[in-house]
C-alpha cells in the first residue's frame, strides 16, 4: 500500500486514541512501516508547547492559543511529518488542522468568518501538505464526555463546558461538509471491533 497521511479527529472520548492503536496494529500485520503522532506535540519542541497549551494552570489568550497551536504545528511538519513521508512511511497522526478548524474556530470563535479566516490563512501559509485522509470519530458530545470524565485529571481543553464542545462538534461537522473528498465520519458508537472495522474500511478504500 502507497504511504498515506491519516490524521484522527473527534471530540473528547470519541475513542481516538485506541482506534489508532487498532489501525498501528492492522499496519503492522500487512507489513507496513509507519509512525504514529500527535497534535499538538510529535515532535521535541512541539511537546513543550504542548504542555503549556494543556496544562490546567495556563492562562493563554484565544489568538495565542492558536498561534502556539501552528507554532507546533509547523515545527512538527517539517522534523517529523514531511521527512516520514519522503521515507515512505505512513503517518499516523492523532489531531490535526480540523482541529484547529474545531477547537479554536468553532469553539472559541463560534465559527465567525474573522476567526476562521485567520485559521485558513495559517494553514496557507504554514501547512505544505494535508492529510490524504481524516477520520472523524463522531460521537454525541455527551456520552464523550461521560467517557472521558473517567480518565485522569482533565487537562486545560477538557474542563471546558459543554457548551463548548458542542461548538466543536459543529466545526467538525461544518468540516466534513466542506471536505468530503478528504474527511469520512466514522460512527464511534459500539463496540471496540466494531468501531476497528470501520476505520481498516475507510483506509483500504484509499489505499
Amino acid at each position: 500500500m502507497t504511504a498515506r497521511f491519516i490524521s484522527f479527529e473527534g471530540t473528547e472520548g470519541v475513542g481516538k486514541t485506541t482506534a489508532i492503536t487498532q489501525l498501528c496494529e492492522y499496519l503492522q500485520q500487512q507489513g507496513q512501516t509507519f509512525i504514529r503522532t500527535r497534535e499538538p506535540g510529535g515532535s521535541v519542541f512541539a511537546e513543550k508547547l504542548r504542555e503549556l497549551l494543556l496544562a490546567p494552570e495556563s492562562q493563554i489568550d484565544d489568538d495565542t492559543e492558536l498561534l502556539l497551536m501552528f507554532a507546533a504545528r509547523c515545527d512538527h511538519i517539517n522534523t517529523v511529518i514531511l521527512p516520514a513521508l519522503e521515507a515512505g512511511k505512513w503517518v499516523i497522526c492523532d489531531r490535526f488542522i480540523d482541529s484547529s478548524i474545531a477547537y479554536q474556530g468553532f469553539g472559541r470563535g463560534y465559527g465567525e468568518k474573522k476567526t476562521l479566516s485567520k485559521i485558513q490563512s495559517l494553514i496557507t501559509q504554514f501547512v505544505p501538505k494535508l492529510p490524504d485522509c481524516t477520520l472523524w470519530l463522531d460521537l454525541p458530545v455527551a456520552e464523550g464526555m461521560q467517557r472521558a470524565a473517567k480518565r485522569s485529571t482533565a487537562d486545560r481543553f477538557e474542563q471546558e463546558a459543554v457548551a463548548f464542545f458542542n461548538r466543536v462538534h459543529q466545526g467538525y461537522d461544518h468540516q466534513w461538509q466542506h471536505y468530503p473528498e478528504r474527511i469520512q465520519r466514522i460512527d464511534a458508537s459500539g463496540d471496540v471491533q466494531s468501531v476497528t472495522n470501520r476505520v481498516i474500511a475507510a483506509i483500504s478504500a484509499i489505499s
